[in-house]
């Protein structure tokens, strides 16, 4: 038998629980609606979702202030606090849902016109998407599901897929200029506010994998391809440094544009001698990993100019150049050994301070 705080407590519950399934209604039908209203060009529809955020913006407010107030009232401990801190979480994600819904009703009263076939078809499949992959989020969410919640975030990969084909689509239908220019860029907000909904379930799948299970997200394990021209030595190096210091952070690779046959012998020698094991260390071509780049989160030049070797960066990857001491290949033994052990210092330098802002002070 319950005690008269018990049942409060779960009445309490049971009203976050309540407000939390009107908003996600309420949102899931405003991002239906809005994509509804760019596919077949209902101005009046989108107007009408627009509007219709006051009133979600309104019971956020109203769920957070009950939130505070169970806090403030029961001082939850373990699965209730872990809980009641995850809402405060989805709430954000569940306004920001919405107003990203908002965002497309009003780029759609921008179009001038119907969107091209194509990009009509790429935007109602990445809508259906990120929709289906927000409703099931919830779901999760609401019935404590860590297992359907890990399920849910892998979908996110096809949408990122989708994502990269209909961003391709769009730069197209730029190049042939059939176009105004405005139309193109209001298609390029819907395509990233629907990808920004596939993230923020991403999101909520990780507030209802935390509040079932305690389960934290992972940090991030970031992809780093460090280039230069011959990838014989500084290039080298900074792999090899980063993968030393930082083996939980990053998949680390280096490669060149105009790769040497071997390494330079004089590196070759300096990294030996403080322990680093090049016996499967070799120059490799940058042509070779052309695949991967688009996967790579941070691609940074220790010499020489790389724009060049990147005409069509991929949207996610950011290109980095550092400037770095001399080569040591093109200095006599003296000065390179000294080359060699400024480069070391500085690199070293360099690569921690971008995984610490990559993963945070306690990068390793």
């Amino acid at each position: 038998m319950t005690n008269h705080y018990e049942q409060r407590l779960e009445q309490d519950l049971g009203r976050i629980r309540a407000a939390i399934e009107e908003i996600s209604e309420r949102v899931g039908k405003a991002l239906e609606d809005a994509l509804h209203s760019i596919l077949v060009g209902d101005k009046a529809l989108a107007s009408a979702t627009i509007l219709g955020d006051l009133p979600i913006n309104r019971r956020v407010r109203a769920l957070d202030r009950l939130c505070h107030g169970f806090v403030a009232q029961h001082l939850p401990s373990a699965g209730h606090l872990r809980f009641v801190s995850s809402v405060l979480r989805l709430n954000i994600a569940l306004e920001r849902i919405g107003d990203y819904a908002v965002t497309l009703g009003r780029e759609q009263v921008q179009l001038s016109a119907p969107l091209p076939d194509t990009v009509h078809r790429d935007i109602e499949l990445l809508g259906e998407q990120a929709t289906a992959m927000f409703k099931q989020s919830m779901v999760a969410f609401q019935e404590n599901n860590a297992q359907l919640a890990r399920g849910t975030r892998a979908m996110g990969e096809q949408v990122e897929s989708t994502f990269q084909r209909v961003f391709q689509d769009l730069l197209r239908a730029g190049d042939e200029r059939t176009r105004p220019i405005q139309d193109l860029f209001a298609a390029l907000v819907i395509v990233n506010r629907i990808g920004r909904v596939a993230d923020q379930a991403k999101n909520i799948c990780e507030e209802a994998i935390f509040a079932a299970t305690g389960e934290t997200k992972e940090p991030k394990v970031y992809r780093v391809l460090f280039i230069d021209e011959r990838n014989d030595s500084l290039s080298q190096m900074a792999a090899l440094y980063a993968r030393r210091a930082f083996p939980e952070s990053g998949h680390y690779k280096s490669a060149g544009w105009s790769p040497a046959d071997k390494l330079e012998t004089r590196f070759e020698l300096f990294m030996r001698d403080r322990g680093f094991d090049l016996d499967e260390v070799a120059p490799t071509d940058l042509a070779t990993l052309r695949d991967e780049v688009d996967d790579t989160h941070v691609v940074v030049s220790v010499g020489g100019d790389a724009w060049e070797h990147f005409p069509e960066l991929p949207f996610h990857t950011t290109l980095v150049h550092w400037d770095v001491a001399a080569d040591p290949g093109a200095l006599d033994q003296e000065r390179a050994e000294a080359a060699l052990e400024e480069a070391f210092r500085d690199l070293g330098a360099k690569v921690g301070d971008l995984m610490r802002t990559l993963r945070g002070q306690g990068a390793s």
